[in-house]
């Protein structure tokens, strides 16, 4: 399976850090139809130990990248499941962003369509199946769907078996199509150890050689 997504454009960068700004998680809008909820439950545990301002200082070392349009309408380019993770712990929580880009319309439809010519929407469903219409896009963190193969992924990365492309969109759901073209077994985002064995040899095989992030045939 070949995810078609449109050519990207890289997510400019953070600037200083007092160009930074703090906003209402719930005001951000996705630009992704789904999560791994393994690794959104993960966080959520990591989360739920820390101190508050120890959590603060993390979340201004990760700014998050928004989209603004003319209607002050605003889109995270990435961080969903950090997000999706706090929202649930937090629902009036604050998070640090910055601009990325600025948009002059403001009808919303619009506005999606050309964040899709930027490479910036992630338009299929937790099934893989897309790409769908950006209408479909939710307003709200919350209304993510789950996608197990967006966690196996995210389990196989925690293991070191892909390398980290932090420049290339949604370069974990690419891994996740390809591993769905795969016979695996049945698994899902709260039990990921039946697909595990099978899924870390397919990671290192040759024909997943093409995928940005492979690391070879000779990793453990």
């Amino acid at each position: 399976m070949a995810l078609r997504l449109s050519p990207y454009q890289t997510i400019p960068p953070p600037g200083r850090q007092s160009d930074l700004l703090e906003v209402p998680i719930s005001a951000l809008q996705p630009t992704q139809l789904c999560v791994g909820l393994a690794e959104v439950h993960s966080r959520q545990r990591d989360f739920a130990l820390e101190p508050a301002e120890q959590r603060r200082q993390y979340l201004r070392r990760k700014p998050v990248p928004l989209v603004r349009n003319a209607a002050g309408d605003l889109w995270m380019l990435d961080r969903h499941h950090r997000l999706r993770a706090l929202i649930e712990l937090d629902g009036d929580g604050l998070v640090f962003a910055y601009i990325a880009h600025n948009l002059k319309e403001s009808d919303r439809l619009a506005c999606l369509r050309l964040l899709d010519q930027r490479g910036w929407l992630y338009l299929y469903d937790g099934r893989g199946q897309g790409p769908l219409l950006a209408d479909v896009l939710p307003r709200s963190l919350t209304d993510l769907q789950d996608d197990p193969y967006r966690s196996l992924v995210w389990k196989l990365k925690q293991e070191s078996r892909i390398q980290p492309q932090p420049h290339i969109p949604y370069h974990e759901f690419r891994w996740g199509a390809w591993l769905r073209s795969r016979c695996l077994p049945p698994f899902s985002s709260a039990r990921l150890e039946p697909a595990l064995p099978a899924a870390r040899a397919l990671t290192r095989s040759a024909a997943a050689s093409h995928l940005p992030g492979w690391k070879g045939e000779s990793q453990g």
